[in-house]
């Protein structure tokens, strides 16, 4: 794995670099916001994963968030936050983070995390087969409204692209769409799409979901339906034409 560390705290720094080199991957790290970010840049496709800092010098990490997501939309970043605040988690993961760890935490937990979106990355780049509700060879999903390739990671709205999907909001609505109308929990949709059985937030289903729910509105009907009490389904036998 090639990884781009953008950190401030260099005491941090040092402490997961040993983690890293443990587990033998290659790792950059930057101190600072921008000379992350010009990091990234120079070879966006090289990386396989981003761990940013929540505030860093001369560009804080949301900015970063944003910024690298212009360019790469499939990139996997995890910001680091000092702040236990749901705010500022949220604003993380809506700028295009696919997770969060905060601060103090444990190397372990990072490892883990990491190990996890990494394994998530990789089985969205092979594909996971077609679906049985497939009626399309382009497609592993298609509904009376949606068409879904996982191959190309492109959803469409009776046509027409819904775009700018991250990684993780393609794989929410996959896994939704796979079980029409069937109830997902928070937990079990952390298990599937970010593997994460033992530990993980349920804001971070919350965040994603409502930055899908904007991308495919800005299309068609809302499909995504909250269940209260209960999580999240996917239902498009109400759209009307």
């Amino acid at each position: 794995m090639k990884l781009l560390m953008i950190e401030d705290n260099e005491s941090v720094s040092e402490m997961m670099k040993m983690f890293f080199l443990n587990e033998e991957w290659d790792v950059t790290f930057k101190y600072d916001g921008k000379e992350g970010l010009d990091a990234f840049l120079e070879e966006p496709s090289v990386w396989d994963m981003i761990t940013l800092d929540l505030n860093l010098p001369t560009m804080d990490g949301v900015t970063v968030c944003r910024e690298i997501r212009k360019v790469s939309s499939v990139v996997p970043i995890i910001m680091l936050t000092a702040r236990d605040s749901e705010s500022d988690q949220i604003i993380g993961l809506e700028m295009g983070a696919d997770d969060y760890v905060t601060k103090p935490f444990s190397p372990i937990t990072l490892i883990a995390r990491i190990k996890a979106l990494y394994r998530r990355s990789l089985l969205s780049e092979e594909g996971d087969g077609r679906s049985e509700n497939s009626v399309d060879e382009e497609f592993d999903i298609v509904t009376d409204y949606f068409k879904i390739n996982h191959k190309t990671r492109e959803a469409y709205y009776q046509e027409e692209l819904i775009e700018g999907l991250t990684p993780k909001e393609f794989d929410l609505l996959m896994t939704l769409a796979k079980k029409p109308r069937q109830v997902f929990s928070r937990e079990k949709l952390l298990e599937l799409v970010w593997d994460y059985q033992y530990f993980g937030d349920e804001r971070t289903v919350d965040a994603h979901i409502k930055k899908l729910r904007q991308k495919i509105e800005k299309v068609g009907p809302q499909v995504i339906q909250t269940v209260w009490g209960v999580g999240y389904k996917f239902d498009d036998s109400g759209v009307k034409e």
